[in-house]
């Protein structure tokens, strides 16, 4: 692997990472190419493992790299882009730039409603809810973790949904048609086993959007949205 004579003068670790950029930057490692681990990269620089860890753990909070648990690091692909203020299908958005959408159902079940459902979804503590648990997937790499309640008197059908065939929004679309939405958007680490859903290491920031809906005056879903930062950005426009 070549190095830019700018990186002479740089600390290794620094080194190590304008190498490695050079390598992405030039298309050497194009996106979703697998990075040597860190025991080959020891053994082609000559630095030491913690010099090596450091500088794969800076590019991938500078979102070059994505480091996926128990799998390996792969060079990032552009960011996943999502609307700040409107709400859109997620697979939708994921076929707009020509990749493949799938999900995984972790959980869908009938809840009582704690004091937090019960209270944004216009219920009493104890009223059924329903529960979903879904990772969604750009091809072959987690970018969001969908941890949803619905309100079980607006949509009464969504336990008998099939969601590896389609999304939650787009059923909810068609029985509690989309009036009114809230975002409260958070920066924040994963809990473990969230972590674990993603493919993300502990330490890696990830963007919480906490979203309420209601069709006309009914309040439909409560939900976390958590996308690791490395591989998804929001935007937003507005006029004045």
């Amino acid at each position: 692997m070549s190095v830019p004579d700018s990186a002479a003068p740089a600390p290794l670790y620094a080194k190590v990472k304008q190498m490695i950029a050079h390598q992405v930057r030039t298309g050497a490692w194009p996106a979703h190419y697998r990075v040597p681990s860190e025991s080959e990269l020891v053994e082609e620089f000559g630095f030491s493992r913690m010099t090596i860890n450091r500088a794969l753990r800076e590019l991938t909070a500078e979102g070059l790299l994505v480091r996926m648990q128990g799998v390996g690091t792969f060079v990032a692909p552009p960011k996943a882009r999502s609307a700040l203020f409107e709400v859109h299908n997620i697979a939708d958005e994921i076929a707009a730039r020509n990749h493949r959408h799938h999900s995984r159902v972790i959980k869908l079940a009938e809840e009582p409603a704690g004091a937090e459902q019960a209270l944004a979804l216009d219920l009493r503590p104890g009223q059924p809810v329903f529960h979903s648990i879904i990772v969604h997937y750009e091809d072959d790499v987690p970018i969001q973790l969908e941890d949803r309640y619905v309100n079980a008197e607006v949509a009464p059908g969504y336990l008998e949904q099939d969601f590896t065939r389609g999304t939650p929004y787009e059923y909810l679309s068609r029985v509690a048609p989309l009036t009114q939405g809230e975002h409260v958007v958070e920066a924040i680490l994963a809990r473990p086993r969230e972590c674990q859903l993603l493919q993300i290491e502990r330490e890696e920031p990830c963007l919480l959007i906490r979203r309420r809906t209601w069709s006309g005056e009914r309040a439909v879903t409560l939900a976390r949205l958590i996308h690791p930062g490395s591989r998804h950005r929001l935007e937003g426009k507005f006029t004045t």
